[in-house]
């Protein structure tokens, strides 16, 4: 019995623990905004157009490197160095940073212009997803 155990146990070790969910960029519920491309929301987060001007961009800190290397490919370092230049020039600011997931949840639902990407599955009837990123 125990033979034939070892290729299911084989199988189980090579498979990982847990599939992490995707992240999404979410909305409240009652937002203006349907839906985004990706171009809009690297737009959104890098400070190039703002999507209808008014909507504010949250970072979170638990996320953020993920976020950043799904939605442009770069590191988090190289996103610091971009924001760095455009700091310097007085160009533009960056979305404000939150400590946690829950702050960025929260502030969403409590500002009607307030744009985050969260974890998929934190995601409720009372948000909107507006763009998915691909893994």
């Amino acid at each position: 019995m125990p033979i034939r155990l070892l290729p299911l146990l084989l199988m189980l070790l090579v498979l990982p623990a847990r599939a992490e969910p995707g992240l999404v960029v979410v909305v409240r519920q009652d937002s203006d905004i349907v839906s985004l491309n990706q171009s809009q929301v690297v737009g959104l987060f890098l400070g190039g157009a703002r999507h209808a001007g008014s909507h504010e961009p949250l970072d979170q800190a638990v996320d953020a490197d993920a976020f950043y290397e799904a939605l442009t490919g770069k590191t988090r370092a190289q996103i610091k160095a971009y924001w760095a230049r455009l700091l310097f020039t007085g160009r533009t600011r960056p979305p404000r940073t939150l400590d946690s997931r829950e702050q960025a949840l929260d502030e969403v639902l409590r500002d009607p212009q307030a744009v985050a990407y969260l974890r998929a599955e934190r995601i409720d009837r009372r948000l909107r997803v507006v763009f998915e990123l691909n893994k």
